[in-house]
């Protein structure tokens, strides 16, 4: 009868003991590279840690508002939700403590915070936005505004302001308007040295007939200082020279009579000459008015009406004389 035997080995293989070390070296060295990356990936967002707090801390506090909302709004009563909500908001930090203010040139910024002022420390999800925007639109210079949140406690205000186009010469003082007649603020002359002046009844109206009017002569507007609404009918051009274009009633009739000025000009050198009135209100012709000239042509005729009467004088004498004899 034959008898097996079976030979157990005792404790682990070498082999096995340095697979099982070779395992966790490269365990442990995969942990660490995955930490390092983690850590520079962190490291690389430009953001502090504090920060980063605060948004967890939103996304957390936005959470809860809207399970506040829902539950609230299934129990019918919105409002008292809403009012607790926002008093966990302002206790959370998220209450308006800023307010920062972008496209401002020449308004006054002191009057866009007064606009946002009746919103300072509220929580934010009581913040009026579009209350706050209407207020800023009734300022002159506003012609757009954009109010939002910035998280936690930042109300950041857009300010689109109107561009001043011209100067409207009113009885005792200039006032800026924008290219929709829309009045700015008054200003000094000098500071309306080198704008276009406009004048007349109701020339605010008019702006964007005239603005069609000198972009047909492109040429002539650089050099167009002055521009009068006459009768509510027509306009008087007054250049930087002093001198001064009457035109045409119609729109059509004084935009191609402003044209034929230009081409005149071109080749007769108008501008800068004796002539100070250019009188284009006749259909087919123009007329030139030159100082002094009148006065001129008076003193020429008074001289021909005394000449005239002292020949008639001597005349007379010879006659009278024979008379006598």
């Amino acid at each position: 009868m034959t008898q097996s035997t079976t030979i157990r080995r005792s404790g682990t293989s070498a082999r096995k003991v340095a697979a099982r070390q070779d395992t966790a070296r490269k365990v442990k060295a995969a942990r660490e590279k995955g930490g390092s990356a983690v850590g520079r990936l962190w490291a690389m967002i430009p953001i502090s840690e504090e920060t980063l707090h605060r948004m967890f801390l939103a996304v957390i506090l936005g959470g809860a508002v809207a399970l506040a909302w829902t539950v609230a709004s299934f129990a019918g009563v919105p409002a008292m939700a809403g009012a607790q909500v926002a008093k966990l908001a302002g206790e959370a930090g998220f209450a308006v403590k800023r307010v920062e203010v972008r496209g401002v040139k020449r308004l006054n910024e002191l009057k866009v915070y007064e606009a946002a002022l009746a919103e300072r420390n509220h929580a934010m999800p009581l913040v009026d936005l579009d209350g706050v925007r209407q207020r800023l639109l009734q300022l002159s210079w506003v012609q757009d505004a954009r109010v939002s949140r910035q998280l936690p406690d930042t109300l950041v205000i857009d300010v689109v302001e109107r561009k001043p186009y011209a100067a409207v010469r009113e009885a005792d003082r200039l006032v800026l308007i924008d290219a929709a007649g829309v009045p700015l603020e008054p200003v000094s002359a000098a500071r309306a040295k080198n704008r276009l002046i406009l004048s007349g009844w109701n020339v605010e109206s008019q702006v964007k007939g005239l603005e069609a009017l000198l972009d047909a002569a492109p040429a002539l507007r650089p050099q167009v200082g002055e521009a009068a609404w006459v009768g509510n009918r027509r306009w008087n051009l007054t250049f930087r020279t002093g001198q001064t274009l009457m035109l045409p009633e119609g729109d059509r009739v004084a935009a191609a009579a402003l044209v034929s000025f230009a081409r005149l000009d071109g080749t007769n050198r108008l501008l800068g000459g004796n002539a100070m009135t250019f009188d284009m209100r006749a259909a087919d012709r123009i007329y030139f008015r030159v100082p002094g000239h009148a006065d001129a042509e008076k003193a020429d005729a008074a001289k021909a009406a005394a000449a005239k009467a002292a020949l008639a004088s001597a005349t007379d004498k010879p006659a009278a004389r024979k008379e006598n004899q």
